[in-house]
């Protein structure tokens, strides 16, 4: 008798907690050391864990990208509009990333002999004073999502450019200035940081409500 009172005292509290205002289940969320156990067995709404890799610290494809860079581990997020989710963000790990400027000459309209020329006389000019990286890049890029920054790609993680790019950067240390080949064309770079350590993967807590 005293075994079944226990278990209809338990089970009565669940209604309770499935009428808690969003506000109540996100301070909740924020709280537990279990936040899972209390969606599945508490709350019993739908929810699941996924990966969230960050590429680029600059600009963003979506909501998800932003939150994970700029949210804080512990702390629910959401609901979003048109998005009936809540997002708990439960770890960061970090990745390595490079900051580097480029100008791409495009071997479809330059032939790779006169690439080549063209991306020696840049980078004397460059070396010399006569021109700097942000005009050369606005005159001669055919990157043009970079060439009226400068050149600048902003921060981004390793392995997300082609091989020869990767390797060349991690090779070179900030200020220094190369070329490289690749399947797109020729590069002019110039490494504009040294490489450091960032929020590269984030653990997210979806809960659908």
């Amino acid at each position: 008798m005293k075994r079944l009172l226990v278990i209809l005292l338990l089970l009565s509290a669940v209604p309770v907690a499935q009428a808690q205002t969003i506000a109540q289940i996100k301070k909740v969320l924020d709280t537990t050391s279990n936040p899972v156990g209390f969606v599945k067995f508490v709350l019993k709404k739908k929810f699941y864990i996924d990966t969230i890799a960050v590429v680029t610290t600059g600009t963003f494809l979506g909501k998800a990208d932003s939150l994970a860079y700029y949210g804080k581990v512990g702390k629910t997020y959401g609901p979003f509009k048109g998005e009936n989710i809540l997002i708990k963000i439960l770890y960061k790990a970090p990745n390595t990333f490079y900051h580097v400027n480029h100008i791409l000459l495009d071997t479809s309209t330059y032939t790779p002999r006169y690439a080549a020329s063209l991306a020696d006389s840049i980078v004397n000019k460059i070396k010399t004073g006569k021109a700097s990286f942000a005009s050369m890049a606005s005159t001669y890029s055919a990157d043009y999502m970079t060439a009226h920054k400068g050149g600048d790609l902003g921060w981004f993680v390793r392995g997300v450019m082609l091989p020869q790019l990767d390797d060349a950067i991690a090779a070179h240390r900030k200020g220094e200035l190369f070329t490289v080949w690749t399947k797109a064309g020729l590069h002019v770079i110039r490494v504009a940081d040294n490489p450091k350590k960032d929020t590269g993967y984030v653990l997210f807590l979806r809960v659908i409500l």
